[in-house]
C-alpha cells in the first residue's frame, strides 16, 4: 500500500523580502527561507508551498494580495511560461541594484577574500532587442499554457517552434514574439513556422527520434549582417531545398544562409558539418575598427554593444603599456586577444574549440595583427609548465572561462606562471569567487567591475583585477 503524499500548506499574507539566485525571490516563514519565482520584493501573496526541505522550501504565488511599488508590467506575452526574462517585472534600475548585490554577496560569502570597494555596475544601454544570437527548437510536443488547457479547446496541431520549457526537455513553447533579438528574428521564425505548417513538414520528435525540422539559429551583427542556420533531422532533399529557397527569396537581407543535417542524440552543432545555401559561411562583428569573423559555431558575447564596454574594462584593468606578454585564456574567436594586441608586445590565446581558433587566426590576419598566436585544445592540457617555459612567463593573464569557472589544474598553472596581473572576466560570480579564493595564495583583488550584459535576467558579468602580493 503506497503512502499518501503529504499535502503542502498554503500560507496567507506573505511578504516577499529579497531577491535570490536564478531569478527567484525570497520570503521568510517561521525562520524558513522560501524561494519563489515571478515575484519581486514588496509583493504580498498567498504562498503555496510546492516543495519542502529541512532548511528551505520552494513555492509559488497562489494569489497576489498587493503588488510592490517597485514592480513593472511584464511586456512579453510569454512571461512566466517560457522561463526567460524573469526580471522584466522589476524596473531596470532595481535589476541593476540586485545584480550589484549578487556580485558583492558572492565575492564576500564564497570568495572570503579582502575586497576593494566594488564599482557601480555598468548598465546596458539597450534593455530590449539586445541579443545577437537566439536558438529556437522545433517540436511536435507543444506546451499548452494553463489558459489553453482551461479553454477546453481541442488542439489538433501540436507542433511548436520556440523555447524549451524549463524542466520539460521534450516540451516547447510556441513563441510568437521574443523581445530579446532584433525583430527580423521574429519575422524569420514566424515565416518558417507557417511555411512548415502549410507544407505539412514534420517537427522533431525528441523521444522517438524523427521529423524533418529540428532547430534554427539566428545571428545578427552591428554591421547589419544576418546569419540563419536551419538544422534538419531527416535528410529530405526536396523539402529542405524548397524551404531554404523560400526563406532566401522572402528575406534577401540574410547574408549567410546555412543548414545542417543533425541525426545524433543532442542538439549541439560543434561536431556537425555546416553547409552553405546562400552567401558567406560567416558574418562580421566590428569593434574600434577591428572586424571579427563570426562563424556558425563561434562564441561571441551575445550583447554586442555591451561586449565593447566589457572588453574596455578588461583592457583597462590589464594596464598595458606595449611591452607586456599577455595570455588570453578561453579566447573564443580571439576577440579579447585581438582587442588588446595593439597595446601589448605579444598575445597568446588558448581555446578548446578548433573552429573558433581558426576564426581567431583569421581575425588576426584580417586586422593586420602580427603579434597574436592562437592554440586549440583543452585548457588544462595546453596551459602547462612546459607551455609557459616555451612561450615565456606572461606579464598579464586575461581569463574568461565558461560558467563552471576554471579547472584546478589551470589555477595551479596560473599560480606557477606568476603574472603581475590577472584580469578575470566571469559570467558566474559564484564560481569566480571560488577561484579567487584559490588564487588568494599569491594574489589580492584590486578592482571589481560588474557589467550587465543580460537585462531582464538574473545573469551578470563581473571583471576582477588581481595583482601579485
Amino acid at each position: 500500500m503506497s503512502r499518501k503524499k503529504k499535502e503542502l500548506p498554503l500560507i496567507e499574507n506573505v511578504e516577499i523580502v529579497d531577491i535570490a539566485a536564478e531569478g527567484k525571490a525570497i520570503a521568510k516563514v517561521d525562520d524558513m527561507v522560501v524561494f519563489i519565482p515571478y515575484v519581486v520584493p514588496g509583493d504580498v501573496i498567498d504562498l503555496q508551498i510546492t516543495r519542502k526541505k529541512n532548511k528551505y522550501a520552494e513555492g509559488k504565488p497562489a494569489r497576489f494580495i498587493s503588488y510592490s511599488s517597485n514592480r513593472s508590467e511584464a511586456f512579453c506575452e510569454h512571461f512566466g511560461v517560457c522561463g526567460g526574462c524573469k526580471w522584466q517585472i522589476l524596473p531596470y534600475p532595481e535589476q541593476l541594484k540586485f545584480k550589484q548585490k549578487q556580485v558583492t554577496d558572492n565575492l564576500t560569502r564564497i570568495g572570503k577574500v579582502v575586497l576593494p570597494e566594488i564599482q557601480p555596475i555598468l548598465g546596458s544601454k539597450k534593455t530590449e532587442f539586445y541579443r545577437n544570437k537566439l536558438e529556437f527548437t522545433f517540436s511536435n510536443k507543444k506546451w499548452l499554457t494553463w489558459e489553453q488547457v482551461q479553454s477546453g479547446q481541442s488542439f489538433e496541431n501540436m507542433n511548436a517552434l520556440g523555447f524549451h520549457i524549463p524542466g520539460m526537455f521534450d516540451k516547447v513553447l510556441d513563441i510568437k514574439k521574443c523581445w530579446l533579438q532584433d525583430d527580423i528574428s521574429n519575422r524569420i521564425r514566424n515565416f518558417i513556422r507557417k511555411y512548415c505548417y502549410d507544407k505539412g513538414y514534420t517537427f522533431f520528435d525528441l523521444k522517438n527520434r524523427g521529423g524533418l525540422m529540428r532547430n534554427m539559429i539566428v545571428r545578427t551583427s552591428t554591421t547589419g549582417e544576418l546569419m540563419l542556420i536551419v538544422v534538419f533531422y531527416d535528410d529530405e532533399k526536396a523539402q529542405r531545398e524548397s524551404l531554404l529557397k523560400a526563406v532566401a527569396d522572402v528575406f534577401p537581407q540574410i547574408t549567410s544562409l546555412l543548414y545542417i543535417i543533425n541525426q545524433k542524440a543532442n542538439d549541439t552543432i560543434t561536431d556537425q558539418e555546416v553547409l552553405t545555401w546562400k552567401g558567406n559561411d560567416f558574418i562580421y562583428e566590428e569593434m574600434e575598427g577591428l572586424k571579427f569573423k563570426i562563424g556558425p559555431k563561434s562564441f561571441y558575447q551575445t550583447n554586442s554593444e555591451q561586449a565593447y564596454n566589457l572588453y574596455k574594462v578588461a583592457r583597462d584593468f590589464a594596464g598595458l603599456t606595449g611591452k607586456e606578454l599577455v595570455y588570453d585564456l578561453y579566447t573564443g574567436t580571439g576577440t579579447i586577444a585581438n582587442f588588446v594586441a595593439r597595446q601589448a608586445s605579444k598575445v597568446v590565446g588558448i581555446e578548446y574549440v578548433e573552429d573558433a581558433i581558426e576564426d581567431a587566426k583569421f581575425n588576426a590576419r584580417n586586422n593586420n595583427i602580427e603579434n597574436a598566436l592562437f592554440y586549440a585544445g583543452d585548457m588544462k592540457d595546453i596551459l602547462t609548465q612546459d607551455f609557459i617555459n616555451e612561450h615565456g612567463r606572461p606579464d598579464v593573464i586575461i581569463t574568461d572561462p565558461p560558467r563552471a569557472g576554471m579547472h584546478d589544474d589551470v589555477i595551479k598553472t596560473i599560480l606557477f606562471a606568476e603574472p603581475d596581473r590577472i584580469v578575470y572576466v566571469s559570467c558566474n560570480p559564484a564560481t569566480q569567487a571560488r577561484d579567487l579564493a584559490l588564487l588568494d595564495e599569491k594574489y589580492k583583488v584590486e578592482k571589481v567591475q560588474p557589467v550587465d550584459m543580460f537585462p531582464h535576467t538574473h545573469h551578470v558579468e563581473n571583471v576582477v583585477l588581481l595583482v601579485k602580493k
